[in-house]
């Protein structure tokens, strides 16, 4: 597969793709008002064991679906959420006032511009599931559960979860719905982890990978700025331990910060200059010298107070350490990715962002060689962007045409010949 000059026709000039147009419920694009479903995928005498030694007796799971899986079940595709994502990945959530989702009542799925009827994950041909992960905060069980045993909120006693964990977790859930076989799995950041663990972890039952802004371990950068954010968290006075639930402080200032700080890894210094530039806060804002004064502060203020509203501070120390932890090649090669690699059966999307300075384009081109080492088919995208990290999610249109190009592109014969195609939009 190639990608050739017409991915570049759009303008490198700063245009903020968030804006794309939302396409309403009843848009012959949209999927439409979505309903997730929940499932038990425990019993008493099933637990749920986890790789770090931990056992959930209860497994509760939010997930969604979007299209019709074919009667030989040959069309689903797994999608995957990265850090502060959940099960609703399209469409507009038919219960979001019930569950106190508030902020689902203002835009659809977090994904919605890449699945649907006619979009690159087109749900006229393809069966798409979306399951939100253990220890997060949107339906599957977590450290705000209610632990059996003591019928109170879990908090830090919620055993520790890794990414394998996750990928056993929805390899469970598709023999629960029926399925065997994944046309894709497609993921981007922590997502992209949980896509290549698919792909190491169950190599018979994954045809195409896609790992965006993503790769085989989380830069020691990324660790850093992780564990900056959970210090701010464990830090924050109303923490108490993580038993925070049910009081009238919450940590939400160390919360706040803990995102504020991320927000800044998933952009790029070009985009934030094109946005904000030395822009001031208007002079009747200003409480004092000391005080938030530029635009960005005031951007980054506003970004931290919404998550709070949605997130749960206990999730983020979870989800960041199964992020920071995540190895492949030490998980499946002793070390050696290149060993890892070897599992590898499924045809590979590897896209890398420019501008990305979580996960650089230069860790995915060693990650590359090596799947090129093994002779597995690869097609690795660099995409030139101002919009760093998040590319992924923001950059629509380009993302949007290499994954549809991708995934409608003839499966390649196992290991036949060394395939890669290399290209930048």
């Amino acid at each position: 597969m190639v990608f050739g000059d017409e991915f570049n026709k759009l303008s490198d000039d700063f245009v903020d793709r968030r804006q794309w147009r939302y396409d309403p419920p009843e848009s012959l694009t949209s999927v439409g008002v979505t309903y997730a479903r929940r499932v038990e995928l425990t019993s008493p005498s099933n637990p749920f064991p986890l790789e770090r030694g931990g056992v959930l007796e209860s497994l509760v799971v939010e997930y969604e679906t979007y299209g019709e899986l074919s009667s030989d079940g040959s069309n689903a595709i797994l999608v995957t959420h990265a850090l502060s994502g959940d099960a609703h990945a399209a469409g507009w959530d038919g219960e979001a006032r019930r569950r106190d989702r508030q902020w689902r009542l203002r835009r659809p799925g977090w994904w919605d511009g890449m699945i649907g009827p006619g979009k690159p994950l087109d749900t006229n041909r393809f069966f798409i599931i979306c399951a939100n992960v253990i220890g997060s905060c949107y339906g599957t069980t977590g450290p705000a559960s209610i632990n059996p045993a003591t019928g109170r909120p879990y908090g830090l006693r919620f055993p520790e979860v890794t990414v394998g964990d996750w990928v056993c977790m929805e390899a469970t859930l598709l023999d629960r719905l029926g399925i065997d076989q994944l046309y894709a799995v497609c993921g981007g950041s922590l997502g992209g982890q949980q896509a290549l663990e698919w792909a190491l972890r169950f190599p018979d039952r994954v045809g195409k990978c896609l790992v965006l802004a993503s790769g085989p371990k989380l830069p020691t950068q990324g660790v850093g700025f992780n564990a900056v954010g959970r210090h701010a968290i464990l830090h924050d006075p109303y923490f108490r331990g993580g038993d925070y639930y049910g009081q009238a402080e919450q940590p939400r200032n160390g919360l706040a910060v803990a995102r504020m700080l991320a927000h800044i890894t998933y952009q790029s210094g070009k985009q934030m200059d094109s946005r904000f530039g030395r822009k001031l806060q208007e002079e009747s804002m200003k409480k004092g010298w000391y005080e938030v004064e530029y635009a960005v502060e005031s951007y980054l203020n506003y970004k931290g107070r919404a998550f709070v509203e949605r997130f749960d501070a206990n999730s983020y120390l979870y989800m960041t350490k199964a992020m920071d932890h995540y190895d492949a090649a030490a998980a499946w090669g002793g070390g050696d990715l290149l060993q890892a690699c070897k599992r590898v059966k499924a045809e590979m999307l590897v896209a890398a962002f420019s501008t990305d300075w979580l996960y650089p384009p230069e860790e995915s081109s060693l990650f590359v060689k090596a799947l090129l080492a093994n002779r597995i088919p690869v097609t690795y995208v660099k995409i030139d962007t101002i919009y760093g990290h998040d590319a992924f999610l923001l950059e629509v249109e380009r993302v949007g045409r290499m994954l549809r190009a991708f995934l409608l592109s003839p499966m390649p014969s196992r290991r036949t010949q060394a395939q890669y195609n290399e290209g930048s939009l």
